[in-house]
């Protein structure tokens, strides 16, 4: 089966230019909604697909630069005899070195035979495909594959419209699961027969006053129709190719009125029973028309578990749930560095993070939180703005990833594997465990950020400490309607060693004539923070709090915690790229 081992594309649409060396399995390019995915699955198609003309515009050239052609080169390994046969390709055929990724312009010993096809489109917009290697350029000579040989070499694609495929046409799969052919030509005919009889023994009835004019007229003209004009249905309006052949259920309803997700199901699995004659598959959104558990379906039906892969599949996607389901290796993340874009490999090192947050491998911003409070702070704080006018980080494309807790070291660990995939990443994390230097010296050097509080303090020491007491005993109550008065004393009464009561704390929240103390404070802390069952540790309830009580009573917050709030959000909120 004959795979993809370099990708070159130049002056096509977005991409001015691009280098890949893919795998012989699953491809799934992710990346923003313009980072240029779809268009390399287009220029893989364009160019290797079985046509001899495109619709091609200059939209298609890189910033409407028509002086300048487009480009799409196509090396191809794993050849089958038919595309290693010397006699019809031997100028052409080159060695590619796996190990090195170095395409030879000869083939050679330790090197595998492969064949380069171009795709050029100069300012005329007329497609020229051909051959390439630097013996023959310098010759002058020119050929193309074989129609034969571009026909089992052409892709197949799921996309939008994919029902072709449940035809017998020229390229479906249908087409490629057996050497069989429809003829319907006796049956057809027949047909044909059977419907003109029955057509013209009714016609008279119908169409009786049109029939006598026509042959009025022709016996004045001197026009032989003989004794009477019919009305017959032309044989030649009668065709129906092997194309208007197609699968029908058992009711005789046509297949193709399947949903979107259940035909890219079928044709799916169809490829896979051709991938040994055809096995260049295209997918565009692998999610599209599909539920979760039909995702994952249709992932096993491409081979993504499968070892060694039964065909090489060009992917795109949005949904997480095909980042979880995929292996880290299957994953490439488009960028555009400078004028060029690239594919970079995502390191197995992130599988656990794929498996955890794969939503944040989809955006271009990434805030590592350390755990579900700082989530929750950030969404609350988002929220409260974005319905006040303000842009929603969410809008922004920023991605929050719940860090899990822990050593502050793991949360630089992951940032550091998202910064050098080239994500705009910072970390948001308590201040009560220092990291060690030397991890958060790397991420920072690299790019990355932190947002944090005063030493010594966690978000809970943060908060209580820097609010005034009306909003300390709004989130006391807040506390007691979530977890009930019971709880929440049992916890005061504990983290005070049975000094202090909720009553009484409530009682000097109230009193304008007292001011709770900093040990006071320090007891709601460690109550607040209780770890069989902490107050406000998820993402909802502390969402809650930074919403509907900090946000709502800024004035009784002290300026430097809402400096670092106003820092946090506007790092969010900044436009990226």
């Amino acid at each position: 089966m004959a795979v993809v081992r370099k990708v070159e594309i130049s002056h096509f649409r977005s991409i001015k230019s691009f280098e890949w060396y893919p795998s012989p399995g699953l491809n799934c390019l992710i990346g923003s909604g313009d980072a240029g995915k779809s268009t390399v699955l287009d220029a893989i198609d364009l160019c290797l697909g079985a046509r001899r003309s495109i619709q091609i515009t200059d939209a298609d050239f890189y910033e409407l630069d028509v002086e300048t052609p487009i480009s799409i080169t196509l090396t191809l390994g794993a050849l089958s005899d038919a595309l290693k046969n010397y006699e019809a390709y031997g100028d052409y055929l080159r060695g590619y070195a796996d190990l090195l990724g170095t395409i030879e312009d000869e083939p050679g010993h330790g090197l595998e035979t492969v064949l380069s096809l171009n795709l050029e489109i100069a300012g005329d917009l007329e497609p020229r495909w051909r051959l390439r290697s630097d013996r023959t350029d310098a010759k002058g000579a020119e050929r193309n594959l074989n129609w034969k040989d571009r026909v089992e070499l052409a892709p197949t694609r799921l996309g939008a419209t994919s029902d072709y495929n449940l035809a017998w046409r020229r390229g479906s799969v249908l087409n490629r699961l057996s050497e069989e052919k429809p003829d319907a030509s006796l049956a057809l005919s027949q047909a044909a027969r059977d419907a003109r009889k029955s057509f013209g023994n009714d016609a008279d009835a119908q169409l009786g006053d049109a029939l006598a004019s026509v042959k009025k007229a022709a016996d004045e003209l001197g026009i032989p129709i003989g004794e009477k004009a019919q009305a017959l249905l032309d044989m030649h309006s009668v065709s129906v190719t092997a194309g208007s052949i197609a699968l029908h259920d058992e009711r005789g309803v046509p297949l193709r009125g399947l949903g979107l997700g259940s035909t890219r199901l079928l044709i799916a699995g169809l490829q896979r029973e051709v991938a040994a004659m055809s096995s260049i598959l295209l997918v565009d959104e692998v999610e599209n028309g599909l539920e979760p558990h039909r995702i994952i379906r249709l992932l096993g039906s491409l081979g993504a578990k499968d070892v060694p892969p039964p065909q090489q599949v060009f992917a795109t996607t949005h949904s997480p749930i095909v980042l979880r389901e995929l292996s880290a290796d299957q994953l490439l993340i488009m960028r555009r560095s400078g004028e060029n874009h690239q594919a970079r490999p995502v390191p197995t090192s992130t599988q656990g993070t794929l498996r955890r947050a794969p939503e944040a491998f989809l955006a271009p911003t990434v805030l590592i939180c350390e755990g579900a409070s700082e989530v929750g702070f950030v969404r609350g704080f988002d929220l409260y703005c974005a319905g006040r006018g303000q842009p929603s980080i969410f809008a922004r494309g920023v991605a929050l990833v719940d860090g899990g807790g822990g050593h502050p070291d793991r949360l630089y660990e992951r940032g550091t594997e998202f910064v050098k995939l080239g994500y705009r990443t910072a970390v948001f994390r308590d201040a009560d465990i220092t990291p060690t230097a030397q991890v958060e010296a790397t991420f920072h050097q690299l790019g990355g950020g932190t947002f944090t509080w005063d030493a010594g303090q966690s978000l809970e020491a943060a908060i209580f400490n820097n609010v005034g007491d009306a909003t300390l005993l709004a989130m006391l109550d807040y506390a007691i309607i979530e977890h009930g008065q019971e709880m929440v004393a049992a916890h005061i009464q504990s983290a005070s060693g049975n000094q202090e009561t909720v009553e009484n704390l409530r009682a000097l929240l109230h009193s304008p004539q007292h001011t709770i103390t900093p040990g006071q404070r320090a007891v709601l802390v460690t109550a607040c923070t209780n770890k069989s069952n902490p107050w406000f540790k998820s993402v909802g309830r502390m969402e809650h709090v930074a919403s509907n009580i900090l946000a709502l009573n800024c004035a009784d917050v002290r300026e430097g915690f809402r400096n670092r709030v106003n820092e946090l959000l506007g790092w969010a909120q900044a436009q990226h790229g």
